[in-house]
C-alpha cells in the first residue's frame, strides 16, 4: 500500500526518517510525499509548526464558512475582525453594531469598485457576519440593527455564537441610562468574499 500526501511544509522540515522513506519519489525541494508502508511512520504533533497550524485552521475555517445550503460557496477575500463595547446603558445591539464597526472601519476594498477581480462586478460582494455575543443576552440582540452598519455588500450569512464578555465597568452612572456597572463587549470577524 502506498500512501501520498501533500505538506505545506518547507522540505528542509521533513524529519530524517521521512526523507528516507520518500527519497525515491520526491525532488530536493518538492512537498509530496509517497509512503509505501504508512502504518510505520509515527510523526510526532510537537513537530508541526506553529505557522502550519494556524494555516491548516484558517482553511478548515474558509471551508466550513463558505459552504453553505444550495447556494455555491463563497470565494473568501480577506476576513476583518473587530471588538465593541457598550460600557453604559448595557445595550447590547450598540456594542455588536461597534464591533461591527471596529472591524470595516480601517479598511478599504477599491478592488471591487474598479473590477480588479476579473469578471467579478461590485454588486457580487457578499459578506458573511460572525458574532461573539454573551449567550444571556442573545435574544436581546436586534440583527437588523447590526445589519445596516454594513453601507454594501450582500450578507448571505449572520451566526451569533457564546462569545464576548459582560464585565464591570467600574461605575454606574444614571445620568448616562446606567442599570448596573455592567460592560457589554461583543467581538466581530466579518467574512468578504464574492
Amino acid at each position: 500500500m502506498t500512501l501520498c500526501l501533500l505538506l505545506n511544509l518547507p522540505f528542509r522540515s521533513y524529519t530524517s526518517e521521512i526523507r528516507s522513506l520518500c527519497n525515491n519519489c520526491v525532488s530536493n525541494n518538492s512537498p509530496l510525499l509517497c509512503l509505501t508502508n504508512p502504518s510505520s511512520l509515527q510523526l510526532q504533533p510537537s513537530r508541526v509548526s506553529p505557522q502550519t497550524k494556524a494555516t491548516s485552521a484558517a482553511m478548515e475555517a474558509q471551508q466550513s464558512t463558505t459552504t453553505s445550503g444550495s447556494s455555491p460557496p463563497m470565494k473568501l477575500l480577506f476576513v476583518e475582525m473587530g471588538v465593541g463595547y457598550d460600557q453604559h446603558g448595557q445595550d447590547i445591539t450598540a456594542a455588536a453594531m461597534r464591533a461591527c464597526r471596529d472591524a470595516i472601519s480601517s479598511n478599504s476594498i477599491p478592488a471591487f469598485r474598479r473590477g480588479s477581480i476579473p469578471g467579478v462586478t461590485f454588486d457580487q460582494m457578499k459578506l458573511q457576519i460572525k458574532l461573539g455575543v454573551p449567550h444571556s443576552l442573545q435574544e436581546s440582540l436586534d440583527i437588523e440593527r447590526v445589519k445596516s452598519v454594513f453601507p454594501y455588500g450582500k450578507i448571505v450569512k449572520f451566526e451569533v455564537v457564546d462569545g464576548g464578555l459582560i464585565c464591570s465597568s467600574g461605575v454606574h452612572v444614571e445620568e448616562m441610562g446606567d442599570k448596573n456597572d455592567d460592560c457589554y463587549i461583543v467581538n466581530a470577524a466579518v467574512y468578504v468574499g464574492y
